[in-house]
């Protein structure tokens, strides 16, 4: 592949004075759920070509799917720099000493076929079934992807991981009342459990029947590792230099202050041992590395790209992430966090959500939002009741400044390592 990466960027030279050529090639086998039977399978191959040109501070860039269109991308790539306008600040990146980045890649995918996959998603089917409840959607489905990266200043690196996901929702029904659950679960090996996965959901919607109504007020919340996962995804957006620099980031001009509790660091790491967004560099070639973001709740600094490194007159961190059809944006690897202390969740009193939906509503600069409450429960001395229905609000940063942690075990979900959180004024509405 660095030959045909070789030869695109010959091409890509003659008429600028710097280029990249990035490569994606991906396989996958997928297997989706209807209700209780397979619905389908495939396996599919995929190969994509990025090409960013630098000439007179102007950027051009054009990506195909089809590698016989190579010259053709060549060609829009350099036409593109007439459209662009002059900055300074766009670079490549230079040759670098890799990190070796451990349990990124499972062999066992090599030997994986439709069969091996529709058998792992049967598995997730039986359990419902055997628990009591009705599967209405599922799947699982693996990939393992390999980059190229090739440029002018002399990077040539690559790089594969493979990523194996399965996925249920499901229907709990007594006495004429029904609930729904789902969970899910990711990973870079083949270590997956179905029927841990299908046996959570099951249990989380048989113990949401029956719900009752709650009052309305601020209460303690404890936000399980989905719901955890959908509420941080603003509050982790603010650590983007690029939205630092455009004014998009509550986190702009605090270096050196406390942003969250100060039982709380944070990194992003992308050299994290079987870490979903792990890599040994980044979309442009920068090596990863891990970034520490929050020191017990002092903001310590930001995650760059190369372009926003070059404004900001600092380095990368590794953080310019993309796929062959886009240009390198600012992203989090895989964002950790880490507490001091533990709290026993039995010990705990307040609401306990599941899952929230319409976190993608929050506002992305103030950290205000309004989510429904999926599968909550109020809890008090351990026993959990079901809560009918919740809508949630409040503002994430000030959520994180009194954060603490479950003593239950931490899991990645998305770009998230973290244990259950435990926030306080949360505003409950029933």
């Amino acid at each position: 592949m660095f030959d045909f990466a070789e030869k695109a960027l010959k091409l890509a030279l003659r008429n600028a004075e710097m280029a990249e050529v990035y490569i994606e090639r991906e396989q996958t086998v997928d297997v989706e759920v209807q209700r209780d039977l397979i619905d389908f399978g495939k396996i599919e191959s995929m190969t994509g070509i990025g090409i960013r040109v630098l000439n007179g501070g102007r950027m051009g860039f054009a990506y195909t799917s089809d590698p016989s269109n190579l010259q053709q991308a060549v060609k829009m790539a350099t036409e593109n720099l007439r459209l662009a306008d002059p900055d300074e600040n766009f670079g490549f990146s230079e040759p670098a000493s890799y990190p070796t980045v451990k349990e990124i890649f499972d062999t066992s995918f090599l030997e994986l076929d439709v069969g091996e996959a529709a058998s792992i998603a049967e598995l997730m089917v039986d359990k419902t079934l055997d628990e009591g409840c009705r599967p209405t959607s599922g799947g699982f489905s693996a990939s393992m992807v390999e980059t190229f990266i090739l440029n002018s200043e002399g990077v040539e690196a690559s790089s594969r991981s493979t990523g194996f996901s399965a996925y249920i929702s499901v229907n709990a029904e007594k006495n004429g009342s029904r609930t729904t659950a789902y969970e899910s679960d990711s990973s870079c090996s083949m270590d997956i459990d179905p029927e841990w996965i299908a046996g959570r959901a099951c249990r989380i919607a048989r113990d949401s029947l029956g719900g009752e109504n709650v009052e309305s007020g601020r209460m303690s919340a404890v936000l399980d590792y989905h719901a955890a996962a959908g509420l941080l995804g603003t509050f982790a957006a603010a650590f983007s230099a690029d939205n630092v620099q455009r004014g998009r980031s509550l986190l702009a001009d605090r270096i050196g202050t406390e942003i969250t509790s100060p039982e709380l660091s944070i990194y992003d790491d992308g050299t994290l041992r079987g870490g979903l967004g792990s890599s040994p560099f980044d979309g442009e070639g920068t090596l990863s590395q891990r970034t520490l973001l929050v020191a017990d709740g002092v903001l310590e600094g930001y995650i760059h790209s190369i372009y926003t490194a070059s404004k900001g007159s600092c380095e990368s961190t590794g953080n310019g992430l993309r796929s062959y059809s886009d240009i390198p944006m600012v992203s989090t690897t895989n964002f950790v966090l880490e507490f001091g202390d533990e709290v026993p969740v039995d010990d705990f009193s307040g609401i306990y959500v599941t899952d929230v939906l319409g976190a993608h509503t929050a506002n992305p600069i103030s950290g205000d939002f309004s989510v429904e409450a999926n599968n909550a429960f109020l809890m008090e001395g351990g026993e959990f009741t079901p809560v009918k229905k919740a809508m949630l609000s409040g503002n994430i940063f000030d959520l994180m400044k009194n954060v603490s942690s479950t003593d239950l075990e931490r899991r990645q979900i998305g770009d998230f390592v973290t244990a259950p959180l435990i926030v306080e004024g949360i505003h409950v509405t029933g």
